[in-house]
């Protein structure tokens, strides 16, 4: 069956709308439970995740997104990959629990080793859920995740909320992801009309491992290469540093994943039905960048600008130190889809060793710059991650140049305008920081301020992705 343009944003919304849903609840219980646990608790987590996090890399193990880029995967294909999945993740849980005190060793915090026995179970339930997901993918069927993700986030939303009240501290937070995660996987297996058979082929396991193995080692690289910051803050400095560093993230992470993620999610599957075309994979790996990016930078360097503002009324004056790391987060995650999009592209091709490469190269570059910074401070590594956010794009773009024809510096075209339209909606609404009122009637003003202001400045400049938006929303809500 075709994929129409009107299939591709319908399921576009899908996507972004259950994005937007579990980060807005996530983003309220995040509110609420940095007003009643401390730094030191949502650093506690932050050192398990660590691990937790690098072990989830393998529960794909690249066969996920191996199933979704294989135009003919049929149901060997993913009871095959479900079966795989399942045995791995309970081989990963059982290094988890019995290494699980040495962790605990390393950090010389004897508590954190029921802690991460508990959390790990994540690992198991993940498992369950990775086919799941693959299939909402390759079918494109996107509203599914919307009713499981949001069912899934406001129950444990209501399960860390209540624990985190009546003292449980650290363990609410474990007790809200796994409840997340555990009703998500069980709408999905009741919505998604898809089982698996009793029906297993290591022929196709070998050919599918053969593509999924190199993005496997490139996500492992890479995750990680990111994780190991919080590793080195969490051992070489305090957890209340680390809490930090991770809490200004948190908002800015926000933004980008339910705009970029929206866009990369719907876009793998379709470039993968067309990637004999490579005119048509340029155009719409152009696209992506340019509308993404759109989106994006506003909202970052919105936020940026308000920051003083956001974290005094949301979080509280506790949480003051992490505005700087807040605002550097928004800078680096400005250019995030220029990574990711470029990286879905070279996937959809079925090119899984340039991707392996790239990460090499990245990630030799990244340690070099880690290791030289780590010894002067928390918020120079932070600028070191910004540092190599503008290498790594240069270099993820690299082999489009040659795959679809599409080279950096024309990227750079297409999304200069609009994040300099962001950037300058940014500096004049920060100005209003430097009025002598309220921190709240700040936030009232700058808001619509900084709407108006980026909106105008977008007709005034004729921007194509301020165009490209109104006309494709206004022919979605004309067929409603």
């Amino acid at each position: 069956m075709p994929i129409t343009r009107q299939k591709i944003f319908s399921n576009l919304i899908w996507r972004f709308l259950e994005r937007t849903g579990a980060q807005l609840v996530a983003f309220i219980v995040a509110i609420v439970l940095a007003r009643i646990l401390t730094p030191e608790d949502y650093g506690t987590i932050a050192l398990i995740t660590v691990f937790t996090t690098i072990l989830n890399v393998f529960v794909d193990s690249g066969l996920g997104s191996a199933l979704v880029q294989k135009k003919d995967a049929d149901n060997v294909d993913f009871s095959t990959v479900f079966y795989t999945n399942v045995i791995f993740c309970i081989i990963l849980y059982a290094i988890l629990f019995f290494v699980s005190p040495l962790i605990a060793d390393f950090y010389k915090r004897q508590e954190l080793t029921a802690v991460i026995r508990v959390l790990g179970i994540t690992i198991l339930i993940s498992g369950v859920k990775n086919i799941q997901q693959s299939y909402v993918s390759k079918t494109l069927q996107f509203k599914k995740f919307f009713f499981a993700t949001l069912v899934g986030t406001v129950i444990a939303a209501i399960v860390g909320v209540w624990m985190a009240y009546h003292g449980f501290g650290v363990w609410a937070l474990v007790a809200q992801q796994i409840t997340n995660l555990s009703i998500d996987t069980i709408l999905l297996w009741i919505t998604v009309k898809w089982y698996p058979n009793f029906v297993f082929s290591f022929e196709r396991l070998k050919g599918l491992f053969s593509f999924g193995w190199k993005l496997l080692v490139s996500a492992l690289i890479d995750t990680t290469y990111n994780n190991l910051r919080q590793l080195i803050i969490g051992k070489k400095y305090t957890s209340e540093d680390l809490a930090f560093y991770n809490k200004g993230n948190l908002f800015p992470f926000a933004i980008v994943s339910n705009v970029d993620n929206a866009i990369n999610n719907v876009l793998l599957p379709v470039m993968s039905q067309e990637q004999d075309d490579k005119a048509k994979v340029k155009q719409m790996t152009r696209r992506a960048i340019k509308t993404s990016t759109y989106c994006i930078s506003p909202l970052l360097m919105g936020l940026a600008a308000c920051a003083p503002a956001v974290v005094h009324i949301l979080l509280t004056d506790k949480w003051l130190p992490c505005i700087p790391y807040l605002r550097i987060f928004c800078i680096t995650y400005m250019f995030w889809p220029v990574h990711t999009t470029n990286l879905t592209a070279i996937s959809s091709l079925g090119r899984s060793d340039l991707f392996l490469k790239l990460e090499i190269i990245k990630k030799i570059m990244g340690l070099t710059i880690l290791v030289s910074t780590m010894w002067f401070g928390v918020m120079i590594m932070a600028y070191s991650l910004l540092l190599m956010d503008v290498l790594g794009q240069i270099i993820n773009s690299w082999p489009n140049k040659r795959l679809i024809n599409y080279s950096y510096l024309e990227q750079l075209k297409d999304i200069l305008p609009g994040i300099g339209t962001a950037v300058v909606m940014g500096l004049l609404v920060s100005l209003i920081n430097y009025l002598s009122i309220a921190e709240w009637l700040k936030l009232l003003i700058q808001i619509p301020a900084g709407i108006l202001i980026f909106i105008s400045l977008s007709k005034i400049f004729k921007i194509d992705s301020y165009s490209y938006l109104k006309t494709l929303i206004a022919g979605k809500i004309k067929r409603s």
